[in-house]
């Protein structure tokens, strides 16, 4: 008698991540074997490795080597970060500036570290609400300060290219910690010296 093989079920494990993307193209009507896009998986590979690289970054180790013992407690603030991050709801990107600022309590960040931080939030998928509060969180664990504000400005494909198609909206959000919120002068004082540099927040 005849025996049946047992055929085990295909999953994506059994394919490379470049023969996913070559299947994508497939399935929306393409052709992945014509010349412009024999290389297109192993940029998309490459690609959206480079666009998604926060979620193997540690925020420790961004920060190591850069948190000083000062004695200062004026706010500290910079401004206009650009970013880029990937709509967690349509994989469409997301972009604009970042503005943050904080109160210290006996410790600084290197200026070159915030928008490292920035970035490693930013490139994962994300909703803005989320990153922004991840922004500020990270500061906060990371020198405990006085209070954190940070604000994002940013505009979204998947409302400029789909849905609705408004082309000129702006989403800003905002995360407001510590003497940001509950020091009306302080929040103040923050938010005039982001618009002097001709924010439309």
């Amino acid at each position: 008698m005849a025996i049946t093989p047992t055929l085990e079920p295909v999953t994506a494990a059994d394919f490379s991540t470049q023969d996913l993307y070559r299947e994508l193209l497939t399935r929306i009507g393409e052709d992945p074997t014509r010349d412009g896009l024999l290389r297109t998986p192993e940029r998309m590979e490459k690609s959206m490795a480079f666009l998604t690289k926060g979620y193997t970054q540690d925020v420790t180790e961004v920060l190591h080597g850069a948190l000083f013992d000062v004695d200062y407690d004026e706010m500290v603030i910079v401004k206009d970060v650009e970013f880029y991050s990937m709509c967690e709801h349509h994989l469409l990107p997301f972009f604009g500036k970042a503005h943050v600022a904080y109160v210290p309590n006996g410790k600084v960040i290197g200026l070159s570290k915030i928008p490292r931080l920035v970035d490693v939030f930013a490139r994962r998928l994300q909703v803005q609400e989320r990153l922004t509060r991840q922004i500020g969180d990270a500061i906060t664990e990371a020198i405990q300060p006085q209070g954190v504000a940070v604000i994002l400005e940013a505009s979204h494909l998947c409302m400029m290219m789909r849905g609705v198609e408004k082309q000129q909206s702006t989403t800003v959000t905002s995360a407001m910690l510590g003497v940001f919120k509950t020091q009306l002068q302080t929040r103040n004082e923050f938010l005039a010296l982001v618009r002097r540099g001709g924010s439309s927040i």
